[in-house]
């Protein structure tokens, strides 16, 4: 970088006092026109320090320049990496969405805390620009989740570098109900988690499930066996389990194997949020499939849990447990625990095995 556009910045510092003060708002406006050229053709070059002048310039300026001028500079900022961050900060918090729009969707300056903060707060139109930017994290995610009209749902479903929390994706399907186009590209997403996805396929239309048939011929037969397993009728298809499922499946064969698996260990799982561990864990230690397990993990109601878990001789400080994962994944209404504890410790263990044995015989029993 030359010398002269080293110190430039500093040398239009006694400009910027002399247009703050006496300037009128188009000489403001060019000053600002002039600063912004000169960041953008150097920005590769300039050093932290030079990066922090020019935020302290700009900032002075957005102070007195219109809502057009803030817009053009969003613009020119956005898709630079060296971007002054303060200024981005501010125009990404502007009301206006000219103004904030450029950054929200394009800038890599915006850290996750700015744009939740701005999930959170601003207008559906901010909510909009920020579910188009090129990646999203499951944090972010769950906040335009949360607050995001049916536009701004149906534009971060269908971006492909969104991420999204269990707690994101139950979300989503609650929004999904009715609503076809949304629930198509809710099961399309290649993340989803298996128990969601069965879920998901409960609740759908026949257009939907005709739908994900045609997207994933490969997987066809996980349609109809996901309905019937909504009704305990289901077949699990290994060719529907993603590849995290078959990792967590995979470790509690381990440990289970080793000898290493345990009340305790079940119960780490399931404060952990650990869906799929959790399932498996109560599957081996049941003595039931995994299919089976999984059917009654994903009931409406907690008995199919409460069952499992006597039977495999769980406390109920374990059974609390999973049932706070259900809740927390099903994002439902919370469940009557102190009930449930009634019902568990007045459950004998031979009337488990029997309703357990009642279940292995509708996993096995032919499709209607």
């Amino acid at each position: 970088m030359s010398s002269k556009s080293a110190i430039a910045p500093e040398n239009l510092l006694d400009e910027l006092q002399a247009t703050l003060a006496h300037g009128t708002v188009a000489r403001r406006v060019e000053t600002l026109r002039r600063v912004t050229d000169l960041f953008v053709n150097g920005a590769v070059d300039y050093s932290d320090q030079q990066i922090a002048l020019f935020d302290d310039v700009f900032q002075c300026l957005l102070l007195h320049i219109e809502t057009s001028a803030k817009a053009l500079l969003s613009n020119r900022l956005a898709p630079i990496d060296t971007a002054p961050p303060l200024t981005v900060r501010t125009l990404a918090f502007d009301d206006m969405i000219e103004v904030a729009g450029p950054v929200l969707t394009q800038s890599n300056r915006l850290d996750d805390d700015t744009l939740i903060e701005t999930a959170r707060n601003k207008s559906q139109a901010h909510l909009m620009a920020i579910s188009a930017r090129k990646t999203l994290s499951g944090a972010v995610t769950d906040v335009l989740v949360l607050r995001g009209n049916d536009e701004v749902i149906q534009s971060t479903v269908n971006n492909p570098g969104a991420e999204f929390t269990e707690r994101g994706f139950t979300r989503l399907i609650s929004r999904a109900e009715g609503d076809d186009d949304l629930a198509t590209c809710i099961g399309l997403r290649p993340s989803m988690p298996r128990h969601l996805y069965l879920k998901l396929l409960a609740k759908a239309s026949d257009t939907v499930r005709h739908r994900l048939e045609a997207a994933n011929p490969q997987q066809a037969k996980e349609v109809p066996s996901a309905v019937r397993e909504a009704t305990r009728r289901a077949r699990s298809s290994p060719s529907a389990v993603t590849r995290d499922t078959a990792i967590a499946h995979a470790l509690v064969k381990s440990l289970y194997e080793d000898g290493r698996l345990d009340e305790f260990q079940v119960t780490a799982f399931a404060e952990a949020g650990k869906f799929d561990e959790t399932n498996a864990s109560i599957a081996a230690l049941a003595n039931v499939s995994l299919a089976v397990a999984e059917n009654m993990m994903i009931e409406t109601r907690a008995e199919g849990v409460m069952i499992l878990a006597k039977v495999a001789g769980f406390s109920w400080s374990t059974v609390r447990s999973i049932i706070n994962l259900r809740d927390e994944l099903s994002g439902g209404e919370p469940t009557d625990l102190l009930a449930c504890m009634e019902t568990y410790e007045r459950l004998r263990p031979s009337t488990a095995q029997q309703v357990l044995r009642f279940h292995r015989m509708q996993q096995s029993a032919p499709a209607a």
